[in-house]
């Protein structure tokens, strides 16, 4: 039977690393990547015998790649910390890792399901979720993102059907939170490209992002937290070209300086 390394990276999780380590305890190893937690996060890994590496901050790809990076074995499982393997999942990576010593493919996609709010979430364009996750690390690894990161194989790739639980966003104030966050570091990771920005290219590319969820993506299925849920995601992409107008501005700003 293959081995298998579960990387997970973590900052602040003491809310949700504890049901996250015991749904991938059957693993032979966890590997916590650690970029700077000061409430009880480490100690409730301990507690679950995991392996702590320390990192700083470089963005979502950088850190998942050097958590891969990390691991002793050379088949990777890596997951959030606000997630959840669903013991139908576990029965088919131990099935696929312990087979009769031929596995088909190099990667596979794993099928998630988040919940929001007050429900999980079965249409609004996230029942077609479905990122690389397990992988032989020699075949696949992360990009270096900082942001919306993905695995890259070197090979073929197959689904699980299996889920994984995603509880990113149990209340609004955490989409909130994480829609500023993510945000920022889309802007970040954008700086060097000199496309212009504009408030009509934000306000157009909101109401798109909710037209596709709501309607296109049959969000109005998921009921009101359809709703809500496309509003809020409209405003996060309104908000994000926002902010590539407002680095147009300083380039425009620091150009007029410079000749000045």
């Amino acid at each position: 039977m293959e081995k298998l390394s579960v990387v997970i990276i973590t900052k602040n999780e003491e809310r949700n690393i504890g049901r996250c380590l015991a749904s991938v305890a059957w693993a032979d190893e966890i590997v916590i990547l650690d970029t700077g937690s000061n409430d009880r996060t480490l100690d409730l890994s301990r507690e679950h015998n995991c392996r702590i590496e320390h990192t700083e901050w470089h963005g979502f790809g950088p850190a998942k790649q050097k958590a891969v990076a990390c691991a002793s074995h050379s088949w990777i499982l890596s997951v959030d910390a606000d997630e959840e393997v669903s013991p139908e999942l576990r029965n088919e990576i131990q099935h696929i890792l312990g087979g009769d010593g031929t596995i088909r493919f190099d990667a596979y996609r794993l099928k998630r399901r988040t919940w929001y709010v007050d429900r999980w979430i079965r249409h609004s364009g996230w029942n077609s979720d479905t990122p690389v996750r397990l992988f032989e690390k020699h075949k696949a690894g992360f990009n270096e993102k900082l942001i919306h990161e993905s695995v890259e194989v070197r090979g073929t790739i197959g689904t699980i059907g299996g889920l994984l639980y995603h509880y990113s966003y149990p209340d609004l104030v955490s989409h909130l939170d994480k829609m500023r966050f993510f945000t920022a570091l889309a802007a970040e990771q954008r700086i060097g490209n000199r496309k212009r920005g504009s408030v009509t290219a934000a306000l157009l590319h909101g109401c798109s992002k909710f037209i596709k969820m709501y309607l296109l993506q049959a969000g109005f299925l998921d009921g009101k937290t359809g709703f809500v849920l496309a509003v809020n995601s409209a405003f996060g992409i309104y908000f994000k070209h926002l902010l590539y107008w407002e680095q147009s501005l300083q380039r425009e700003i620091s150009a007029a300086d410079s000749t000045a």
